[in-house]
């Protein structure tokens, strides 16, 4: 069963009366019934693609000595808990999620936190080699908005707690207790359930999320300023 919602509240389009509150039922895919384009040509799915692959990167530091990243130790690895708006990290393509698996050649796996900021503070500022995995605890998903202009889901900072019963976000996999952080590659972490609204309605048709287990974002992000994800968090499209 859903949460039951107050009956004023509004959530991405939607009242709370609109949204589901008992379990969904598979609906059977007639023509009509597609909710997804079954093809990579949607611009959005291009830009927020997650391939979970491994990539080289190359950072530098700014003038005063800051690559403009946070990591964190979780589960035995190094993530990517921040990263500042128009900075080495931002320009280079580290995004919030990614997986830091060696620096400088050095493996990170059992390292703590201290010591891989410690290790990123202390590297040489004109070169940072970095191995990458692509955002392992991130998915997409692709929808199609109905007449309306609306996905389908309702959020609640941030985090996915409703979803309208036969929507497209019902139809294509669409999970509570899960945390959007892009809409069609751009990050929406921090910001108001408001402004994401406004982003996905002004979007195309079809619109590519990505989404992280709200646990999982919890603690990746666990101590952190809402001020400064809000205020310095780099949210430009890729």
């Amino acid at each position: 069963m859903y949460p039951t919602l107050g009956t004023t509240a509004h959530y991405a389009g939607y009242t709370s009366q609109e949204l589901v509150r008992r379990p969904l039922l598979p609906v059977a895919a007639t023509h009509q019934q597609w909710v997804a384009p079954l093809t990579n040509s949607s611009v959005g799915m291009a830009k927020a693609h997650i391939s979970h692959g491994i990539r080289q990167v190359t950072l530098c530091k700014d003038g005063k000595g800051k690559a403009g990243l946070r990591l964190l130790a979780y589960d035995n690895g190094i993530f990517v808990s921040f990263v500042m708006a128009n900075s080495p990290a931002s320009l280079a393509g580290v995004r919030f999620g990614d997986q830091i698996l060696q620096m400088n050649q050095a493996n990170c796996a059992g390292w703590s936190t201290d010591k891989a900021m410690n290790a990123l503070r202390d590297a040489n500022g004109a070169a940072i080699l970095l191995a990458v995995r692509d955002r392992p605890f991130e998915r997409t998903i692709t929808m199609l908005k109905d007449s309306a202009n609306r996905a389908g889901f309702g959020l609640k900072n941030g985090r996915i707690e409703k979803i309208v019963e036969d929507s497209s976000a019902a139809r294509n996999g669409i999970l509570t207790d899960h945390h959007l952080l892009e809409v069609n590659g751009q990050n929406v972490i921090g910001l108001s359930d408001k402004e994401i609204g406004r982003i996905l309605e002004n979007s195309v048709r079809d619109v590519t999320i990505a989404i992280m287990p709200s646990k999982t974002f919890q603690d990746l992000t666990k101590g952190m300023a809402t001020s400064l994800v809000r205020e310095s968090m780099d949210h430009r499209c890729n």
